[in-house]
């Protein structure tokens, strides 16, 4: 049986892929993580003295403005922290 004759064989360096360099994350700013969690702060604190009755201007009950502020001011916070690094 006759032989092939395969591939032919380059000559010289093979190529190679280098790995990309891992980039490292920005470092947030100092201020950024206590200005984070400081706007969830107020975020609770709205809805809890919404429930007590002491939010101006509700006449001593809970309106539902004041609770999807609050509630809007956590989840502004919660975004937030998936930036803080």
């Amino acid at each position: 049986m006759p032989k092939s004759k395969g591939r032919a064989k380059r000559s010289g360096v093979r190529y190679e892929l280098r790995p990309a360099r891992k980039r490292k994350p920005k470092k947030s700013p100092g201020w950024y993580g206590p200005a984070v969690l400081s706007v969830m702060g107020v975020g609770v604190i709205i809805i809890v003295l919404n429930y007590i009755g002491l939010m101006p201007g509700t006449g001593g009950t809970a309106d539902t403005m004041f609770l999807f502020v609050g509630l809007g001011l956590i989840a502004l916070g919660f975004v937030g922290t998936t930036f803080w690094t």
